[in-house]
């Protein structure tokens, strides 16, 4: 395998956290609707934030590149870029692009027919750090090695950059003056961040020149040592720049594991550290038990007194090997005991900040064969499930906002969200067992195959019925099912089956964004432009848009008590809640230890094989028909749910387990299947071995763009395979495409964000995905630290983080 293809296949185990930080702040109602959560960053005016220090920062890993436009780029590489590369636009509290003033004096377009061409005016004082001025020249090398027209350069995406005609420079020499061949309405995403000529000049100097290291850079702090042994990256205060100085001498990032982190925080390794629900839950004991011992909960902590009395007697008694043995076990527990409790008060010392990140956990159904390649059995499967109480499970006890996220696209708060589930529609179980009917799942049928299960690994590529195959994706519907009309296409098989499916390349010119052209499949068939309800009326999916809610009321979010933050990496990182998109593993050969599936079956540890968890099947003589598997065919409705098992996937098994539950009240069976982190998107998500899973999104201030191919048709390959750029879930209409075009080279934004709406709804209706809620952010901070924490879907200022003044109060109670 080529050094490129082996990038480019790291696009797709990296793809689901690659993009830019969104910014979103306090609560209440704007165009987007209600914020759910605002930054809680201890926000403090400059003049209150001491000069100097330094501060330690954790993250996932140190980076393998520096270049953000690679295939292995990740979150910290995209946190590197911020602190020492030029940002044109940043994002502000709403998560709106916003010229960056130390960068621009202005950016516009200035000419829409019978081109699109956009001015930027740059600021007199920009310069990179060996003192050349920023300047257009930058500018063409960034477009040449992003644009897709050399195969030379190894690009993650091109996507914008590939519209672009020409550039140009102004009127003088701060001016640069970029003409489109294609309107593009996301214009802005482009040139962020912004790298020097030295870089993007050349394929040799873009591929390599920036993987260990950058020379030359133009933010409020450079690039310094990048040091492998210790697992740090350190940036230090630029002192050549010309905006406002960073308050910080120097900022290390350290690269600590999550599960290690709150005793690199107790040893004094870190001043600040995105934590997981167990460590948060660590400094809130500490804080309680201030003064009153913690090692009653922690490691070697004594059971019941009847256990401490054995333990005294063993340890004691006339037996000397046992005696021997106790006493070891007695001095490890009051080691282990010790040790924790000196965290614990260390700890103490620590706030956690909350908020929600701008990405949201879904649950994807493959709908390229079995049961789910029937879009009436996706939709009951939607219906089937709570996403209120899904998301009150994960985010209630953390005091953050529980509401369910109403749109693929946007998250609340942001201008092109709206609550668009309605054109699926909500919990409802008689709904949900009335598609499965009609789709030809019944309760009580005779199973011929024991054990045989629907879906991927099931006999047939599709669910057939009478010989003819469901509507779902490639099958020319549309995503829509009529009910008592049978308008499935006789014999035909869904685009790609019975060939291999394959996830875009980087380097092709339709993935990330990009047109996909001839690639394109037929014209789908002419069907009435409606959406399935339940009582057989046909609903158009367009009223659903925001236009068309002027009488429906607007979900408002519950304020929260606590709130705020993200980071890049959805697509980077797959360390969080796990719903990052780095994880996967083996798909045969597995091994199964049954559990009950249910709130208690157990997590096993990692390993290299997944470890399936089998339903604990009723007792035949109890069940009633209400309660028995649906089956068609002689074989069982039975799903292959695959669920990350590293440590830090708690929360997300927990949600995979729920919704177990509820499916199993409407007859739908699931097998969980646990597997290892490292494999669980590359082996599973991206390959397509699945039919439920569960893998978080980013928001984006760009969704014309970045959201594209996460939904895009799939489309047939030269070489027989199916080419499903980033849409995992293989679900996907010739309109949604349609609309996103459109949105793409609408340039009157509020026409763009209409069409973004619609398309959003079209998603719903399709039912490959289903937007379940906001994933916590918390963060691990001293509580001096200032206009640091949780960023929710704002872009962090480095230049204003730092420490407290003493005697300093932090502005509006800490919360942005």
């Amino acid at each position: 395998m080529t050094q490129r293809r082996r990038r480019s296949l790291a696009l797709l185990t990296s793809g689901v956290l690659a993009l830019p930080l969104l910014a979103g702040c306090g609560a209440g109602e704007d165009e987007g609707g209600p914020v759910a959560a605002g930054q809680d960053i201890a926000a403090t005016a400059r003049d209150r934030v001491a000069d100097g220090g330094v501060l330690r920062w954790a993250v996932d890993t140190l980076p393998e590149t520096l270049n953000t436009f690679q295939a292995d780029a990740d979150g910290t590489t995209a946190r590197i870029a911020g602190a020492v590369l030029p940002q044109l636009f940043t994002l502000d509290d709403k998560g709106r692009p916003v010229a960056d003033p130390d960068y621009l004096e202005k950016a516009e377009i200035v000419e829409r027919e019978p081109k699109q061409v956009v001015l930027y005016k740059l600021n007199q004082q920009a310069v990179w750090s060996d003192g050349r001025e920023i300047g257009a020249a930058d500018f063409v090398a960034q477009w040449r090695a992003l644009n897709g027209k050399d195969s030379a350069y190894w690009t993650a995406r091109n996507a914008g950059y590939d519209r672009i005609e020409k550039i140009e420079r102004g009127k003088t020499d701060l001016e640069v003056k970029v003409t489109f061949a294609k309107p593009y309405t996301d214009w802005r995403s482009l040139f962020s961040p912004l790298y020097p000529k030295q870089v993007t000049g050349t394929p040799e100097s873009f591929n390599e020149g920036a993987r260990g290291a950058l020379k030359v850079t133009a933010g409020p702090f450079n690039l310094g040592t990048i040091d492998k042994k210790t697992g740090t990256a350190a940036l230090t205060r630029n002192a050549r720049w010309w905006g406002r100085p960073a308050k910080l001498d120097s900022l290390v990032l350290t690269a600590v594991p999550r599960s290690e982190r709150p005793a690199a925080l107790a040893a004094g390794r870190l001043d600040m550290a995105e934590v997981d629900r167990a460590g948060a839950d660590r400094i809130a004991l500490a804080q309680r038990e201030a003064g009153q011992g913690s090692g009653a909960h922690g490691p070697g902590a004594a059971g019941t007194a009847a256990e401490a009395t054995m333990s005294w007697a063993l340890a004691y008694g006339a037996d000397e090997n046992k005696a021997r043995e106790e006493q070891e076990t007695r001095a490890r527990n009051a080691d282990a005991a010790k040790k924790y409790t000196d965290e614990q008060a260390a700890l103490r010392t620590f706030t956690v900040r909350k908020s929600l990140e701008p990405a949201y956990t879904q649950l994807a159904m493959n709908g390229a064969s079995g049961p789910l390649s029937d879009e009436r059995v996706r939709r009951a499967v939607a219906r089937a499930i709570d996403r209120k109480a899904l998301a009150e499970t994960v985010l209630k006890p953390l005091g953050l906002p529980a509401q369910p996220v109403g749109s693929h696209l946007a998250l609340a708060g942001q201008r092109a969200y709206a609550d668009n589930s309605d054109a699926l529609g909500g919990q409802d179980t008689q709904a949900a067992q009335a598609l499965l009917a009609d789709a030809g799942w019944h309760r009580g049928g005779k199973i011929k195959e024991p054990g045989a299960k629907a879906g991927p690994e099931g006999e047939d590529a599709v669910a057939k019925d009478d010989g003819k195959t469901p509507s779902g994706p490639g099958t020319g519907n549309d995503g829509l099912y009529i009910v008592g009309q049978d308008d499935r296409n006789g014999d035909d098989k869904p685009a790609g089956a019975g060939h291999g499916v394959r996830a875009a390349r980087p380097g092709d010119h339709r993935a990330h964004g990009g047109l996909r052209g001839a690639g394109m499949l037929p014209a789908e068939a002419s069907l009435p432009e409606g959406l399935y309800a339940p009582d057989g009326e046909i609903v158009d999916a367009d009223r659903f848009a925001p236009d068309a809610t002027a009488g429906r009321p607007s979900p408002v979010l519950a304020p929260a008590p606590l709130a705020a933050r993200q980071e890049q990496a959805l697509l980077a990182q797959a360390t969080k809640v796990i719903d990052d998109a780095k994880r996967a593993a083996a798909r045969d050969g597995q091994d199964g230890a049954d559990a009950k599936d249910g709130a208690d079956a157990k997590d096993p540890a990692p390993a290299p094989q997944p470890a399936k968890v089998s339903p604990a099947p009723a007792a035949p003589a109890k069940q009633n028909r209400a309660g028995a598997p649906l089956a068609k065919d002689g074989k069982p409705l039975t799903l292959r749910f695959v669920l990350p098992a590293g440590p830090g996937s708690e929360a997300l098994r927990t949600v995979g387990e729920r919704i177990s539950q509820m499916l199993r009240k409407v007859g739908i069976q699931t097998e969980l299947t646990k597997v290892a982190d490292e494999s669980f998107f590359k082996d599973h998500i991206a390959s397509g071995q699945y039919d439920l899973a569960l893998y978080s999104w980013p928001a984006t201030a760009y969704p014309a763009t970045d959201a594209r191919p996460i939904f895009a048709k799939p489309a047939p390959a030269a070489d027989g395979s199916l080419l499903v750029e980033q849409n995992y879930t293989r679900v996907g209409t010739d309109h949604i495409d349609q609309l996103f075009d459109q949105a793409l080279g609408e340039l009157d934004e509020e026409q763009s964000r209409e069409l973004i709406r619609k398309a959003d709804a079209r998603i719903w209706a399709a039912a490959g995905s289903i937007p379940l809620y906001q994933r916590p952010e918390l963060v691990a901070v001293k509580p001096n630290l200032v206009n640091a924490g949780a960023f929710g879907l704002g872009t962090p200022r480095f230049q204003d983080i730092g420490w407290k003044k003493p005697g300093a109060a932090p502005e509006k109670n800490g919360k942005k």
